[in-house]
């Protein structure tokens, strides 16, 4: 599942230079609102079918994304204490951070600032990338917002540990009613999303520094980390995960409530911008949105327990280098796209073209940092020969991702 799910960041990406609703012609990269930072890329050719693909992806990735990355984290807490494990999190997290700062975004934009600027020579464009109001952290603001969910796990493990035991009681029962537990978990998103949504809007983003956050939505992603963190914490195969369990056996049931709660989603936000004084649409469309969100999550939890339990090499590989392609797929994404604008392509091929290079780039960038010791570093692993092996089991030294390197921690 991590490594089909980073295949769908990939894919998100890539296919943004080509949706149907953007405007002509590309943003200016020093004036405000810097839409590039959403749409770095817009190419002539559209096809609105890739729309509907985003928006999908929109609803749940990211939230998806914090559900998975606290699966592991209290078990891992509990082996290592709360020192070590926030020393190894602030390692895993803060140095890919710092170095997608550095480096990673700075390569990543200059295509794009050389789209719409005068003098595209690469001081011009320094002169300019430090002349912004704000530190362009792209992707990298997933990094920074799930350690501060891990200081809180931290805290609730010195502080309030029942906290997280009412949490894996919530998940143990939830084998026996999958569908209650998504009732739950939607009122839950609805509860922390709507508020925010009403007051900020759904796409308003904040800088500080080099942080940024989508103000309708933190506390809407803490929902999902504490969601996995219950089911961590119940154990795997003892709650809702259980590969045998209702909510796999169901995976179509599930797969009906989350079309069909997206389908709402849009239609309410289609209405909600054609009238826009109606706040009642703009209510239905972010209550939508929250439980299209917990649907969506829940439906792609199904699918994968129930149609990919067995290992897989090829989605092992991908799993095992989840972190690195988060990194540095940005870079390759933008580039190919910056490089395909002159093409007379459908815009599905030039997407499908620059998915597959950014995969493969990303993959081939991943393996050279892997054979040095900062490099591991970065993609979330130890330098090799760091783990003595000898006296685990074949499944724990195969897989450092899940117990260890606790991906993408």
């Amino acid at each position: 599942m991590r490594g089909a799910v980073i295949l769908f960041v990939v894919a998100f990406h890539s296919v943004m230079a080509y949706l149907g609703f953007l405007g002509s012609s590309a943003f200016s990269f020093d004036e405000p609102p810097y839409s590039w930072r959403a749409f770095p890329m817009i190419d002539s050719h559209r096809w609105f079918g890739l729309d509907i693909f985003c928006a999908w992806q929109d609803v749940y990735l990211m939230s998806l994304f914090f559900f998975l990355s606290a699966l592991f984290t209290w078990p891992s807490l509990a082996r290592k204490g709360i020192r070590q494990f926030l020393s190894d999190r602030l390692l895993r997290l803060g140095a890919p951070f710092v170095f997608g700062l550095v480096v990673v975004m700075p390569l990543a934009l200059y295509p794009v600032y050389r789209l719409t600027a005068a003098d595209p020579g690469l001081i011009a464009y320094a002169r300019r990338y430090l002349a912004l109001p704000f530190w362009p952290d792209g992707p990298m603001w997933f990094l920074w917002q799930l350690f501060a969910l891990t200081l809180v796990a931290a805290g609730l493990r010195r502080f309030a540990p029942r906290v997280v035991a009412f949490l894996a009681g919530l998940s143990s029962r939830a084998i026996a009613d999958p569908g209650r537990y998504l009732i739950g978990l939607a009122a839950v998103c609805a509860l922390a999303y709507v508020p925010l949504a009403l007051a900020f809007t759904p796409f308003q983003w904040a800088d500080y520094g080099p942080f940024s956050m989508q103000l309708s939505r933190p506390l809407l992603y803490a929902v999902y980390y504490f969601a996995g963190l219950g089911i961590g914490a119940s154990g795997l195969e003892r709650g809702l995960l259980a590969s045998e369990g209702r909510l796999a056996r169901r995976w179509s049931v599930w797969f009906a409530c989350a079309l069909g709660s997206f389908l709402a989603w849009m239609g309410f936000s289609a209405l909600a911008m054609s009238y826009a004084t109606q706040w009642l649409l703009q209510l239905g469309a972010d209550v939508s949105f929250a439980v299209a969100g917990a649907s969506g999550c829940l439906f792609m939890t199904a699918v994968f327990l129930r149609f990919a339990a067995k290992r897989s090499q090829a989605f092992g590989y991908l799993s095992r280098n989840a972190f690195g392609l988060y990194i540095f797929h940005y870079i390759f994404v933008v580039w190919l796209q910056y490089s395909l604008l002159g093409l007379a392509l459908f815009a599905v091929v030039k997407a499908t073209i620059v998915f597959a290079g950014s995969v493969i780039l990303a993959l081939a960038a991943t393996a050279v940092l892997r054979l040095s010791g900062f490099g591991s570093l970065l993609i979330g692993e130890r330098p090799r020969g760091f783990w003595p092996l000898k006296g685990k089991s074949g499944l724990e030294a195969s897989q450092p991702a899940l117990g260890r390197a606790n991906w993408p921690h």
